[in-house]
């Protein structure tokens, strides 16, 4: 299994490239998704209603659904490569193609920009809704643009990069886990009343598990930048300064790093559930934000995923190459 992950690993991002989220196909983390709604809803049943119950029945949660995400993927794998060594070569490769997220991201935030394009305010506050977590109804034309820039950063890494590390340190097992974790975090780990015990330990360890892939992407992004004929000096300047203004340890890496390369400012305070929170604004305003800057968005995510790619299959074979020498 090892000596074909660097393999698959490119191939299945080339495919995703190619073909991305067919809506025909059930998505593997629409599994896991509802796994989680089904254990949410059976754990608060089970568990009692205090501040110590819904923390035990979270971490219940993140235990069941690790263990889901890893083991499955991990058991059809073997068994695939048991019965026939392309067998376990194709299903590698079609896991890999459907943990990332490079073309889909660009597809659903181009759907923005395109009713941006058409002074169609509505539809581009619906379009965004499908992508982010805030509140879209009374967002302005830049708000709309800015929040889409804004989850293009931060999928860049949650969606391509920290998949692929994950992948190439431990294979599509490792992967899958990982989206877990993910997953979990974007449903249950809220820090409001309803989820700010259930889901304490989700967003605790998908903090844990984004911590490196995070500041990769935001490096990347950085020679992105420069590749793209972006401004990468700023990109650079903008990730030292402003990458830890946000609650989060993680998201502001790589938004920091869009915001330095589009030359402009990034976050601020948004709506969530109706309740305002108040964020620093990250980068400066060195310019106004235009409709265009999705697609110089998306530029920048497209080349940080090639490069990614790369860098990661390379690590994978030569981690073979070295074990193949033990």
């Amino acid at each position: 299994m090892l000596k074909w992950t660097a393999a698959a690993l490119l191939l299945g991002f080339f495919i995703d490239l190619l073909l991305g989220d067919p809506r025909w196909l059930y998505h593997p983390v629409r599994i896991i998704g509802n796994s989680i709604s089904f254990l949410e809803k059976r754990l608060r049943k089970w568990f009692p209603k205090t501040q110590k119950g819904e923390r035990r029945a979270g971490a219940l949660l993140v235990l069941l659904i690790c263990m889901g995400s890893g083991l499955i993927p991990f058991c059809l794998l073997y068994t695939g490569y048991k019965i026939h060594v392309l067998l376990g070569f194709a299903l590698e490769t079609f896991f890999c193609y459907q943990m990332l997220a490079t073309r889909s991201l660009k597809d659903e935030s181009m759907r923005v920009y395109r009713e941006l394009e058409k002074k169609d305010l509505p539809k581009a506050r619906y379009a965004v809704s499908m992508i982010v977590g805030r509140d879209t109804a009374e967002l302005t034309e830049e708000g709309v643009t800015k929040a889409t820039v804004e989850t293009i950063a931060e999928n860049t890494s949650d969606g391509i990069i920290a998949p692929l590390f994950y992948m190439a340190i431990g294979g599509p097992a490792l992967m899958f886990l990982y989206k877990g974790i993910n997953t979990m975090d974007s449903m249950v780990g809220y820090k409001n009343e309803k989820y700010l015990n259930f889901g304490r330990y989700a967003a605790k360890l998908d903090d844990i598990a984004n911590y490196i892939p995070a500041r990769i992407s935001a490096w990347l992004m950085i020679a992105g930048a420069y590749m793209a004929g972006m401004d990468g000096k700023n990109a650079k300047k903008i990730f030292k300064r402003d990458r830890y203004k946000h609650a989060s340890p993680n998201s502001a890496q790589t938004e920091a790093v869009m915001a330095g390369a589009l030359d402009i400012q990034l976050a601020g305070n948004a709506y969530y559930f109706g309740k305002l929170y108040e964020k620093p604004a990250i980068g400066d305003r060195l310019r106004e934000v235009e409709d265009r800057d999705i697609c110089r968005a998306n530029r920048l995510l497209y080349i940080s995923a090639a490069l990614g790619t790369f860098v990661f299959a390379g690590i994978r074979l030569l981690a073979v190459g070295v074990l193949g020498l033990l």
